[in-house]
């Protein structure tokens, strides 16, 4: 039965979807559709600047052509190792303070807001508190090193050692989301489940190994896809902490640079959006076929454990 009349009736549900379906459109399609489009020309993004019609020339440049697609492959390869490390790390993080903050201790209030507080702040904000904690002449790391005889560049340093500070920022940035999804699961589990498992002699271990981890099986699922999708994409630490450094950029932060225009020290990119917005839907292309083979196998997971 239809519960919406009859006759001109019937289209008010639809009027009523309009609006929100055409600003979906407009803010989220549009935006999606011109990036396509644009990855096929040369468009510059300046002003009154001609823009022509290349074809794939630019997929072919940035995937095959010469030294800078090599140094974009590195790029990439860099971007899955950044998003490797940031999940392995934030995950197994987030899961143990989740579990120690789930227990009944004093003032665990007090440190979940704590742990959460960075998630708050922007990625300037993130990334101007650590490049002063990180200075290397006289910021409070360097002389904390300083009282043992140790010395580092951190930020500033060979690009292996300032692309590893990066990872620990972000982790920072980010590991109070994880967190607080892991406690949201947590919460959800019945104490019922924690008292049969102690009564048949569970371990603590057997206890989280056959209660927790599988009922935490949805939370694990959100926060793995979260953090393998959000690190895939993240850039902005990399353009507050070390700027635009060769053998430390990742693709989001390639694309940025190669599309607006950055110059640091002796390294400049050129304002080329249509060439950036290629390298764009070659990273979109990544994380969707990253994310659908993820959720693959964690839908599989989920039935296997939960049904």
């Amino acid at each position: 039965m239809y519960h919406f009349g009859r006759g001109r009736t019937r289209w008010v549900p639809y009027l009523l979807l309009l609006p929100g379906l055409l600003a979906y459109f407009i803010i989220g399609v549009g935006p999606s559709l011109a990036t396509t489009v644009f990855s096929f020309t040369d468009a510059s993004g300046l002003p009154n600047a001609p823009v022509s019609w290349v074809g794939v020339d630019n997929y072919h440049e940035f995937l095959f052509l010469g030294q800078a697609a090599r140094d974009n492959l590195s790029a990439v390869g860099r971007t899955l190792a950044f998003s490797f490390f940031v999940t392995t790390i934030q995950f197994v993080l987030g899961l143990v303070v989740a579990i120690i903050l789930n227990q009944k201790l004093r003032g665990r209030n007090f440190f979940r807001t704590l742990y959460f507080m960075p998630v708050i702040l922007g990625a300037v904000i993130q990334g101007l508190i650590w490049t002063l904690f990180l200075y290397p002449l006289g910021g409070p790391l360097a002389q904390i090193l300083g009282t043992f005889g140790l010395r580092s560049e951190f930020l500033g340093g060979p690009p292996t050692e300032a692309f590893a500070w990066v990872i620990v920022v972000q982790i920072w940035a980010n590991m109070g989301v994880t967190m607080i999804i892991f406690l949201a699961g947590l919460q959800t589990i019945s104490e019922e489940y924690y008292e049969a498992a102690r009564i048949d002699g569970a371990n603590a271990w057997q206890v989280f190994a056959n209660v927790t981890w599988p009922l935490l099986t949805p939370s694990v699922n959100t926060n793995l896809l979260l953090n393998i999708i959000g690190s895939l994409q993240a850039w902005q630490l990399f353009l507050v902490l070390i700027g635009y450094r060769n053998g430390t950029q990742v693709l989001g932060y390639l694309i940025y640079a190669t599309g607006f225009g950055q110059t640091s020290g002796s390294v400049t990119s050129s304002f080329r959006q249509g060439y950036a917005a290629a390298a764009s839907i070659v990273m979109f292309v990544m994380v969707l076929i990253i994310g659908l083979t993820v959720q693959y196998f964690l839908r599989r997971r989920e039935e296997r454990l939960v049904g």
